[in-house]
């Protein structure tokens, strides 16, 4: 059975494998809440750097699935990037999203998976969410084309107990189809997901503007600490700030392999 939000929302509940359509009309809603439950989207992401087009569908998934809060997940040293790509500091892309999210009192930022040892992946991000959140459902957002992937991560036959997941992307974007046995993924199309971090990060190294991309802040904030720069990757942890922990203590940089696939 393919249970269809609107033409750009469609969900998948099915004991057969699917193929991801985006395209069916619109036909039943959303799962309903269960009654003394929070609902907690859980934003996963690189964000390197955060742009609007993160916030705006984390603001479009909260509306559509009745969220009461999204928690804003930045990867420690994500696993798909190594080798690919000087991946910005934790410290650095932590802050960006705390800047960026602040205005939004739904939105929160947590560290977990920046001060997790050893490799983390979705399934540990999960995992020690459902225990900080006991009283929480979880909703996994990310994008689309992770969603489509996600029969390859780790533990991902167990992944579905821990959350209803969410992908998002843009409109005109095409995907290959996930094998989903049995669970329920939803697909949403977001115009603002045409902000690529990537065009950001080559704006920024070339001084083009990044004005409305980013939010203010973020901006002002690549521009203080030189990121994207050419010779950022060596100059800039010297000025990189700290971010004191609940013990009074600097937390320590992490280069952890792992974790939103």
């Amino acid at each position: 059975m393919v249970r269809s939000l609107s033409p750009a929302r469609t969900a998948f509940v099915t004991d057969q494998p699917v193929h991801l359509d985006l395209g069916a009309p619109s036909t039943e809603s959303i799962p309903p809440r269960t009654p003394g439950r929070v609902r907690l989207g859980v934003m996963g992401g690189t964000f390197d750097p955060i742009h609007h087009g993160h916030l705006v569908a984390a603001s479009e998934v909260a509306a559509v699935f009745d969220l009461d809060e999204v928690v804003f997940v930045p990867t420690g040293q994500p696993w798909q990037k190594v080798g690919e790509r000087h991946v910005s500091d934790a410290e650095h892309r932590y802050l960006m999203t705390v800047i960026a999210t602040a205005s939004n009192p739904r939105f929160t930022v947590s560290r977990i998976d920046i001060d997790r040892g050893g490799a983390t992946y979705t399934f540990d991000t999960l995992n020690e969410l459902r225990a900080l959140r006991p009283d929480a459902d979880l909703f996994f957002i990310t994008g689309a084309d992770a969603i489509s992937q996600i029969m390859t991560w780790r533990n991902a036959h167990k992944l579905w107990d821990l959350a209803t997941f969410v992908g998002v992307t843009r409109p005109d974007h095409e995907l290959d189809p996930p094998l989903a046995e049995g669970r329920h993924i939803t697909t949403l199309k977001i115009p603002a997901m045409a902000i690529s971090s990537t065009d950001i990060r080559r704006r920024a190294a070339e001084d083009a503007p990044i004005w409305y991309l980013v939010p203010d802040g973020v901006v002002q904030y690549i521009a203080k600490y030189g990121l994207y720069k050419k010779d950022a990757l060596t100059a800039y942890r010297d000025g990189l700030p700290r971010v004191k922990d609940e013990s009074g203590q600097a937390p320590q940089s992490t280069n952890n392999e792992g974790t939103h696939e």
